[in-house]
């Protein structure tokens, strides 16, 4: 079976609290962990989760996306699109910019957009208005 985890799950995992709420998020990973279950976080709930982590928990941008990145990569989930990882690096626009544009280019589809740093991106058009 593969298992997707909501945003609640993956702020209680990171941020351990409450705690209660934590310890049963992470037993629960570990049983899917001994059972060979595989454990699906996507691109969504990472950017739901990173605007919680900064805006709700007062967690700095730059640590929000490096948790989230170690998370990503630990091994125990696994990001669905791939694609959000190299989000997570990348500078000159927001996350969710970042993702809206990963998502577009593995479609070959081109991003049209208004914002001047995600018109930067390459494959981005920005229209002036």
């Amino acid at each position: 079976m593969t298992i997707g985890l909501d945003t609640s799950v993956v702020v209680r995992l990171l941020t351990g609290e409450p705690a209660s709420a934590a310890r049963a998020a992470a037993r629960r990973l570990e049983a899917a962990a001994d059972t060979g279950e595989r454990v699906v976080v996507c691109d969504l709930v990472v950017i739901e989760t990173y605007h919680a982590l900064h805006h709700h928990y007062g967690v700095p941008q730059s640590e929000a996306r490096a948790l989230l990145q170690r998370f990503l990569v630990s091994g125990v989930v696994h990001p669905e699109p791939g694609e959000i990882v190299p989000a997570l690096t990348a500078t000159g626009a927001g996350l969710a910019d970042h993702v809206i544009h990963a998502r577009y280019r593995g479609l070959g589809a081109v991003t049209l957009t208004f914002d001047r740093r995600q018109g930067n991106l390459e494959g981005a058009v920005r229209l002036r208005g």
